[in-house]
């Protein structure tokens, strides 16, 4: 993949956890801010805790930044993974959200 293809399919799934935080949060107690600057997402929870996400051009991959650690995805068969628990994207993001927000989040994306 090179970097024009890296770029467009990181913005593409970036904006699509914009979309599935938006749409879980009808399902919430409590509510999730966030901000995408210079591709670079942040999810911010009522309890002041973030989860930042955002793709790393040099290595071809989308990095999250939780509690829990840092988490290094990258591409497979058109699909996200983590390079160490091997999570999709979606489940890893699923979960320190889950983590960090003490409510079950399930973003489908």
């Amino acid at each position: 993949m090179n970097e024009s293809e890296f770029n467009q399919a990181a913005d593409t799934t970036l904006l699509a956890i914009e979309e599935a935080v938006e749409a879980a949060m009808d399902t919430l107690d409590g509510d999730v801010d966030f901000e995408t600057s210079a591709g670079i997402l942040t999810l911010t929870f009522d309890n002041g805790s973030k989860v930042i996400i955002n793709r790393q051009v040099a290595t071809r991959e989308i990095w999250v930044a939780a509690r829990s650690g840092g988490f290094h995805c990258g591409r497979k068969n058109d699909g996200w993974f983590c390079n160490t628990t091997g999570e999709t994207l979606s489940a890893l993001v699923s979960r320190v959200c889950s983590e960090q927000s003490g409510e079950t989040m399930v973003l489908a994306f």
